[in-house]
């Protein structure tokens, strides 16, 4: 039993209001067991559990092959912080996840704005003629397999007989008749990040159509007889709008780019030229299977969960900072 005070219309005083709880019936117990104990529990074992597991696994060292293992404590991250390679990994890491969600998020946006907004000067607001056909090309590659796609562009950039030295070497640049893109250190992570970025633009791109849509049309033809321009009215009503929907998309390209495996594995199996294109899933794999320290290669994994934690928090924390919050609050008032 509970009691709550509330207002009388008219500004009187308030008037206290006795609820009774609901009994505990087998009904509301059993839906209460279902639909959040099971998800619970699923979520503990399947979840928790792994995680709790790979960080006592990161504090031995276990072969991975054996039926026992010592306990070493925190050696293993004194190991990984004098590691010159896997220090090496986590900087290319950290580069993918700055310069990966940038330019795909502003090609994605600059897309999605043509398309929905971004066609005659006069008239209803629309896109540019045959938007539908750009939606389509620009998507296809999401649709393909990240595999797929490093296996290609590795062919692509294969030096020689690969198109694009092809293409080059036609148009008259004989400079890269035989240039290695993912052989030369000073090319082969601009070439790779290309790759991935080339994957990604069109699945955001739809995103961010998606979220534009969602705009009053009214809002820009306010803006259009106010005189603002397609770059105007972009950056000061587009972007504002669907600012959590551009966050979102960070986060994800964030977390896709401190993974990268897949991308980087079909592109350069060994970490490229002086390790340049080698990211920490790949040191991690190397370092469980082929050298059979698995409790070594936990360890880099522990690493790799708190760097993408951190991240997340970080892309929120300066959401929060210059004002994301505040403009959400002030659009539900």
């Amino acid at each position: 039993m509970t009691t709550t005070h509330e207002a009388v219309p008219g500004g009187g005083p308030k008037r206290s209001v006795t609820r009774r709880r609901r009994p505990l019936t087998f009904d509301r117990a059993s839906f209460m067991v279902v639909f959040l104990g099971l998800p619970l529990v699923i979520f503990v074992v399947f979840v928790v559990s792994p995680f709790v597991q790979a960080l006592y696994y990161s504090l031995t060292d276990w072969s991975g092959f054996s039926a026992g293992q010592n306990f070493v404590g925190f050696d293993n991250y004194v190991r990984l912080f004098h590691d010159d390679i896997f220090l090496k990994a986590v900087r290319n890491n950290v580069l993918l996840a700055i310069v990966v969600p940038i330019v795909t998020i502003v090609l994605a946006l600059t897309l999605a704005t043509l398309v929905t907004i971004g066609g005659s000067g006069t008239g209803t607001v629309r896109g540019l003629r045959n938007s539908g056909f750009y939606r389509i090309v620009s998507f296809f590659p999401y649709v393909i397999p990240a595999i797929v796609i490093g296996l290609i562009w590795a062919q692509v950039f294969t030096p020689g007989s690969g198109i694009l030295d092809a293409l080059l070497t036609k148009i008259g640049l004989e400079q890269f008749e035989n240039y290695a893109w993912l052989g030369d250190a000073r090319t082969a992570m601009p070439a790779s990040m290309f790759v991935m970025i080339w994957g990604f633009v069109g699945f955001y791109m739809v995103l961010f159509i998606a979220a534009i849509r969602g705009i009053e049309p009214e809002v820009f033809e306010a803006a259009r007889i106010d005189g603002a321009g397609r770059f105007r009215s972009a950056v000061s009503i587009t972007v504002p709008l669907i600012r959590d929907n551009v966050q979102t998309a960070y986060i994800y390209l964030g977390i896709a780019a401190l993974d990268a495996f897949v991308y980087m594995q079909a592109l350069n199996p060994g970490g490229g030229p002086q390790n340049s294109t080698l990211v920490m899933p790949q040191q991690l794999f190397t370092t469980a299977f082929t050298k059979g320290q698995f409790g070594y290669s936990t360890a880099m994994g522990v690493i790799l969960a708190a760097v993408t934690m951190l991240f997340a928090l970080l892309v929120f924390t300066v959401n929060a900072l210059t004002g994301g919050r505040e403009r959400k609050v002030k659009g539900r008032r």
